[in-house]
């Protein structure tokens, strides 16, 4: 057994010693500091992503800033605006430009104390917080402003198409609203129609409202107030109801048809489940005269049913011919050879 040197640290107790911390230190220094130096070069490297600059594009909506008189919103509208949304580019931390969409940054043309009509005005680009603009394309928008107009109008009902053996009925709440925005194109809206809803029996739901135009066209740029309605179907199932042929009845002699549209082709009864088990078709009178109109159509519907609809026909109606007259018959006869040898 061989005894430790008396006095003599070990272990732990060694780096209590300067003299002995500082030589570890300095044993193999060199290597030591090539050893820190490339770990700060990996790690430079590895975070060289988070740490520089980089550029992102976002396609930003313009909105409207006017201000004229003091009065702002509610007295002027803008319309037309081209185009609806810049290119802008920032740059940034990656980590930054990441999270940031392109509603969250602001590009705003101000119109105040524009004239109303058409205008051509610069964008200004508000970078967000960490960021930088770089450049937007385009730098200016054409619009026009006009004056704020609101109208009201009723709520036209629009639903899916029910099934043949139904008649549901319903109704529409609130049964008006308001349409605002520029003048020019207020004034286009004709109507205000619910967006088409298939409804079961006893169902409502909310539904959103389109304004169209006389073309029957969304039209863009306005806004509904209330911007939804509450459809209800009040019927509670289905009725004993059949699609049947409308038979019209045959011009006079002295008349032809030439063309003929019958509008429904079919139409809806109700009845009784005997009664409609029995009907093939409903026949319907018109009154006939030459040229082309549209008439109505009187339906003889038998005793104790009911048609749903209204029926109309298109009529072209010519007069016939005259037919040619048929010449006389002679009542003259040649004499007989008797007769004519007698004295």
């Amino acid at each position: 057994m061989t005894g430790g040197q008396p006095g003599r640290r070990t272990g732990l107790g060694r780096w209590a010693d300067p003299r002995y911390a500082w030589r570890r230190l300095l044993h193999n220094l060199p290597a030591k500091v090539l050893a820190l130096g490339a770990a700060l070069v990996l790690w430079f490297v590895a975070t060289a992503d988070r740490r520089a600059n980089v550029e992102q594009g976002y396609d930003v909506p313009v909105t409207v800033s006017d201000t004229t008189g003091g009065r702002g919103v509610g007295t002027r509208a803008v319309s037309d605006l081209t185009p609806g949304t810049v290119r802008v580019t920032l740059s940034g931390r990656p980590e930054r430009l990441r999270e940031l969409r392109g509603d969250a940054i602001e590009a705003v043309v101000d119109v105040t104390g524009v004239p109303e009509g058409s205008f051509t005005r610069p964008v200004t680009v508000q970078a967000p917080t960490g960021t930088t603009l770089r450049r937007q394309t385009p730098e200016r928008v054409q619009g026009f402003v006009d004056t704020l107009l609101t109208r009201t109008l009723p709520v036209t009902l629009s639903v899916a198409a029910p099934p043949e053996t139904s008649v549901p009925r319903y109704s529409v709440t609130p049964a008006e609203a308001s349409v605002s925005g520029p003048g020019r194109v207020v004034t286009t809206v004709q109507r205000l129609v619910s967006s088409p809803v298939a409804l079961a029996p006893g169902e409502d739901r909310e539904t959103s409202l389109i304004a169209l135009n006389a073309a029957g066209q969304p039209v863009r740029g306005v806004t509904t107030t209330p911007s939804t309605v509450t459809v209800r179907r009040l019927d509670t199932g289905e009725l004993p109801v059949k699609s049947v042929r409308v038979v019209l009845n045959d011009p006079p002699p002295g008349l032809r048809v030439t063309a003929r549209s019958v509008q429904p082709g079919n139409v809806r009864v109700v009845a009784a489940p005997e009664l409609l088990a029995r009907l093939r078709e409903i026949p319907g009178t018109v009154d006939y005269h030459e040229g082309t109109y549209t008439a109505p159509v009187t339906l003889s519907v038998p005793a104790g049913a009911q048609a749903l609809e209204p029926v109309s026909v298109r009529l072209t109606v010519e007069r016939r011919a005259a037919a040619a007259p048929t010449p006389p018959t002679s009542t003259s006869q040649k004499a007989s050879p008797q007769q004519a040898g007698a004295p």
